[in-house]
């Protein structure tokens, strides 16, 4: 017995390493021998990777200046087919002797019929021109001497326009027929919803005389997008097969809009193509392995989705693949990153796609550190009971 009444063999037998911590520490030995000779194949490194592979930038829809689709100023005075006018013709002092009040709506013809004096055109012409007009029509076709003719709105032609997709919100709206332009459309629904896409697919009813987009556009069924540029011409009624075109409002709002850009028929269908990007998964050694939701618009680099994801959960953790899917390939490729590296070198902290795998790797030294904690943690528990 020693001094202190304890015998020096049973205390060294407690220190005595237990069978299932030797197998902790030979396991960890062989792990590490196994990650060294482990050798990767077809892999790229971040700050090697081609352009070609690289994750495209995600242009975010709502940054864009919208307002520059819109046309020249709208002047609601000008005579439009279908606005209901209303019409005072004063011929003299007597009440008796004028003419009723007139509502003459502007047929396809743009002209007005007026009671005993018959049709005259008004189409394109302000409200206070288009009395001048029609006053001389009077005169000239011999019914009134001097009359004095007064031109009110009475109701505008509207446009009925049914806006889908990603924007706040969907619906029918009537829109002022001089004004009835895709901007004055996504306007009247509130403008773009957070997961609007950036292309916009216009169906006009058939049959209908749309003037052809300056920019921009293409037939729905050949699935592209034709940039063409601004034109120099004088617009012309369109044909058939361009009454259906599509948008792309990163170009579009690039360029800007002429006088007859977009154009709305009646009955005209506008649909915001809506984005779901898929997420970006990250797993191995973090202390929140899942899915991180793709920013629109601003996209997420290496070392952002690893914050997310909690960070690290091994200090001595630094390899990293990344998964990801190429369009036009079957097989997805191999990125390797760095994270010590990322930290340095922006070429390393590699921006990501949607739909990225990305995995913090066991190595040697994150299997040393393992070891070393799970060791100390034995030692803890073996030497609880003396204290």
């Amino acid at each position: 017995m020693t001094s202190n009444g304890r015998d020096p063999s049973a205390l060294s037998d407690r220190f005595r390493p237990q069978p299932w911590q030797r197998s902790v520490v030979f396991l960890a030995s062989m792990m590490s021998v196994g990650l060294i000779g482990c050798a990767s194949r077809d892999v790229y490194r971040a700050a090697e990777l081609p352009a070609n592979l690289q994750a495209p930038h995600i242009e975010n829809a709502k940054t864009l200046e919208l307002s520059k689709l819109a046309t020249v100023a709208y002047n609601e005075d000008l005579i439009d087919i279908d606005d209901v006018l209303e019409l005072h013709i004063l011929v003299g002092l007597n009440p008796k002797d004028n003419p009723p009040v007139m509502q003459p709506r502007v047929n396809k013809a743009g002209t007005v019929s007026i009671i005993s004096v018959g049709e005259v055109s008004v189409q394109g012409l302000d409200l206070q021109t288009a009395g001048s007009v029609i006053a001389t029509a009077c005169i000239e076709r011999g019914i009134y001497r001097a009359p004095q003719v007064t031109v009110k709105m009475s109701k505008k032609a509207t446009n009925q326009v049914m806006v889908v997709g990603a924007v706040q919100r969907q619906g029918p709206y009537n829109l002022p027929r001089g004004c009835s332009n895709l901007f004055a459309a996504l306007m009247a629904a509130g403008t773009l919803a957070d997961d609007a896409g950036t292309v916009i697919e216009v169906r006009n009813p058939p049959g209908s005389t749309t003037r052809s987009p300056d920019h921009i556009a293409s037939n729905l069924g050949l699935g592209t997008i034709d940039l063409s540029g601004h034109s120099t011409s004088p617009p012309t009624a369109s044909k058939s097969e361009v009454s259906n075109y599509r948008v792309d409002l990163v170009s579009a709002t690039k360029q800007g809009a002429s006088e007859h850009s977009y154009q709305l028929q009646d009955g005209a269908i506008v649909m915001v193509e809506r984005r779901d990007p898929e997420p970006i998964h990250v797993g191995g050694l973090v202390h929140k392995p899942g899915s991180i939701k793709y920013p629109m618009g601003t996209g997420i680099n290496l070392l952002s989705a690893i914050n997310e994801a909690g960070g690290v959960s091994n200090q001595g953790a630094n390899k990293v693949f990344i998964i990801r899917k190429v369009d036009g390939q079957p097989q997805p490729i191999n990125i390797l990153a760095n994270i010590r590296k990322a930290k340095r070198n922006p070429a390393d902290n590699l921006a990501l796609k949607p739909g990225d795998q990305i995995s913090i790797e066991q190595t040697p030294g994150t299997v040393l550190i393992d070891t070393i904690h799970l060791i100390r943690f034995a030692i803890g528990t073996s030497l609880t009971p003396l204290l």
